[in-house]
């Protein structure tokens, strides 16, 4: 029987789902695990769970400012903070959906694209035209994209994984699912991959 995938769920505003994602697929590769990709709006989650983006806290959000800084020393990958945090998500996480549609692997390199224009290069994702010219800078079809993101069960996709997500329990990016065992966070990362490597503990 084969080994069941992770599931990865984010949020592209997530400076630490930003982390989590550059590293998942080679972690999981390394214990024979495939990933798939689950991209949602945290703020739908947050509005549920009626909190605010952590940046937007007092006091969490002076931490996070510099913990994140300190994390991509740590992760050693390029940061910039974008000109626009947190923004709204709905463009890109379409965008991967109308990409997966066709093909799980182009949705994963342009969900890791999307990720770098945000946060190495710092820009704003948010407009659904930065992100069909981050596309495109991949290969993809700008037009096609921005056509395709309007789609009724592209939109759909997006809600249902949000609501998914919620249904079980996650309510923070990244948040990774081995084998029905949840972890929050990227600092979890060193968890999940022992948990991969010994099993439960």
């Amino acid at each position: 029987m084969a080994a069941q995938p992770l599931d990865f769920y984010f949020d592209f505003a997530s400076p630490y789902g930003y982390f989590a994602a550059m590293a998942i697929d080679e972690l999981a590769a390394r214990h024979g695990r495939a990933v798939v990709w689950h991209p949602i709006l945290l703020g739908a989650v947050f509005k549920n769970t009626g909190v605010t983006a952590n940046v937007l806290r007092p006091l969490q959000g002076d931490y996070l400012r510099h913990d994140v800084l300190r994390s991509a020393r740590y992760y050693q990958l390029p940061l910039t903070w974008p000109a626009v945090m947190p923004i709204n998500a709905v463009a890109p996480s379409r965008a991967y959906y109308w990409a997966a549609t066709e093909d799980a692997d182009r949705a994963r390199a342009l969900a890791k694209a999307l990720y770098r224009a945000h946060w190495q290069e710092g820009r704003d994702i948010s407009g659904i035209a930065t992100v069909a010219d981050v596309a495109a800078g991949i290969g993809l079809d700008a037009e096609a994209l921005m056509a395709g993101v309007q789609e009724p069960a592209v939109k759909d996709a997006l809600r249902a994984a949000t609501d998914a997500a919620m249904a079980r329990g996650v309510f923070g990016s990244p948040f990774v699912f081995v084998d029905g065992e949840g972890f929050w966070g990227a600092d979890r990362l060193v968890q999940v991959e022992r948990w991969l490597a010994q099993g439960a503990w």
